[in-house]
């Protein structure tokens, strides 16, 4: 129920922001463009694609020698395989950050399988109910080798139980959907877990120099950076201990009635997440 009310606190804050391709502050070059999405090449073998609906929902495209990995499947997307397949001519394996209708929305029907951390099965149920493809589980520090191009899965509970992360050490970044944000969480597991998730992601991001890691909802100024994650940390065990008090969220949506701010982020949540 916790899961369900997120998601539809993500539709309330992001269903109804308009914008543009023109507002879009990604800076790299247009590879493709219609009323749904605009992929923006990020690097050489990389792009970004951002929706229309749900505040420029973000789905990555990531090209190793043999084959291609899609990170998100948007909103509703139509056409996406034959998109995806206009940018790159690898085959091409769909996984989720996390499921929830803005990564995870009817876009996936266009491949005939998709990968997803189990810890976020219970919201399938919600979500992914129509899907008639085949549903597959990532594992945590396996790697995803594309060929010459090798991605690890990171598990990084947080805006839900199945929150993952992506991390190409060889290239210096990753990709984080929701798991810390973009600017906004909306806590889906208690503190202690999600500080977990922060100290894990922070050692790996130190040990292996990674930069920065590109968020779910990506415009090109914020990317989530180690400083950011360490506040973050700093600020949920703050939370956790009781030396800071959250404050009343004042649209108290959907039983998440606390925030506490940080230097350009918010993170939204309720007493169960303090224990």
């Amino acid at each position: 129920m916790k899961n369900l009310i997120i998601s539809c606190l993500i539709l309330v804050l992001f269903k109804h922001v308009a914008f543009s391709q023109d507002s879009l502050r990604i800076e790299g070059k247009v590879t493709f463009s219609n009323d749904d999405v605009v992929f923006h090449q990020i690097d050489e073998h990389t792009w970004v694609g951002s929706g229309y609906e749900m505040w420029h929902e973000s789905l990555y495209l990531i090209e190793g020698r043999d084959k291609s990995i899609l990170i998100d499947a948007g909103t509703n997307i139509k056409d996406l395989d034959k998109i995806v397949s206009s940018i790159t001519n690898k085959p091409v394996i769909l996984v989720a950050t996390h499921v929830h209708p803005d990564h995870t929305g009817p876009s996936i029907n266009c491949f005939p399988e998709v990968y997803i951390n189990p810890a976020d099965m219970d919201l399938m149920q919600v979500y992914m109910s129509k899907y008639q493809g085949v549903v597959k589980h990532l594992k945590d520090k396996e790697i995803i080798d594309l060929g010459n191009r090798q991605l690890e899965v990171v598990y990084t509970p947080g805006h839900t139980k199945g929150s993952t992360t992506f991390i190409d050490k060889n290239a210096g970044y990753g990709f984080s959907g929701d798991s810390f944000g973009t600017g906004l969480l909306l806590l889906g597991v208690d503190f202690s877990t999600f500080i977990a998730s922060c100290e894990k992601i922070c050692s790996i991001m130190e040990g292996n120099k990674i930069k920065y890691l590109y968020p779910g909802h990506y415009n090109e100024s914020n990317m989530e950076t180690l400083s950011k994650i360490k506040n973050m940390l700093a600020l949920s065990q703050h939370v956790l201990s009781g030396s800071i008090k959250g404050k009343v969220n004042p649209d108290n949506t959907f039983g998440l009635n606390l925030a506490v701010d940080g230097i350009g982020y918010r993170i939204i949540y309720n007493e169960s997440a303090i224990k």
